[in-house]
């Protein structure tokens, strides 16, 4: 591997880190990497997956004063976005790659579409209270979107954080936090299934594990002080023109 595409993929492990916990989004900005290196669609996805689990890993590092006291809260809804992750990384296994191919241009179409309508769809939360039913539908929709997170997983972050805040009477920066945590452990599973079945570059993910641990770890800090609103902006737009892009390739 050369050494240009070294610090390219250091570089978009970096962004990507960063914007994975600044505006939940990851993938949007490392997959079209992986796939201008000349990775397939199935195996760059699966060697993101495999090096995101370190964002989740520096997050964690990084917002230690926003995770204090939530140690059992993080593990209980973890392990719902643990066999979430699991289950999604299972229906990709089980599906072509060429159903992969034509499917991921909807998807990033879709998580981009999310991404831009962030704001709107956080005002969707429903008012908290302790009704079993509802309790019961967040569990469902968390253990849904770690699917994806599982089978895909751009902008499941924003996904991710719409649930928990139906779910959690908590400040912003910290259920950010817990967001980026739990999913960190569905990552770690659905990584744990592609490395043992599925097409992971090795190669290509020493260097973006680097640059995802390192924006992981930059993130938070950059979160608590800097307004994502930019960001997000211009990796939706980015994201659009990504799915254009992919989607003529994949249906002409």
């Amino acid at each position: 591997m050369k050494l240009t595409e070294v610090l390219g993929l250091l570089a978009a492990g970096t962004a990507g880190g960063i914007f994975s916990t600044v505006v939940s989004i990851a993938s949007l900005v490392t997959y079209p990497v992986l796939l201008a290196l000349g990775v397939p669609p199935l195996a760059a996805n699966m060697t993101n997956t495999v090096s995101l689990v370190f964002t989740g890993a520096g997050s964690v590092a990084g917002s230690r004063p926003e995770l204090a006291g939530q140690g059992r809260r993080v593990l209980r809804l973890g392990a719902v976005t643990a066999l979430g992750g699991a289950a999604g990384a299972a229906v990709l296994l089980g599906t072509p790659a060429s159903t992969f191919a034509v499917v991921v241009p909807v998807l990033i179409a879709a998580a981009s579409l999310v991404l831009l309508a962030q704001p709107r769809i956080k005002k969707l939360a429903p008012a908290h209270d302790a009704g079993r039913r509802r309790h019961l539908a967040s569990g469902g929709a968390l253990f849904a979107v770690a699917m994806y997170v599982g089978y895909f997983g751009a902008a499941a972050g924003v996904m991710l954080l719409v649930v928990l805040l139906t779910m959690l009477d908590e400040p912003l920066i910290r259920v950010n936090a817990i967001k980026n945590a739990v999913s960190g452990l569905a990552n770690a599973m659905a990584a744990l299934c592609f490395a043992l079945f599925g097409d992971v570059r090795w190669k290509l993910v020493v260097p973006l594990a680097a640059g995802f641990l390192i924006g992981g770890w930059i993130g938070p800090k950059i979160a608590r002080r800097v307004p994502a609103e930019g960001f997000r902006v211009f990796v939706s737009l980015c994201g659009l023109g990504l799915a254009v892009k992919l989607g003529i390739s994949a249906y002409r």
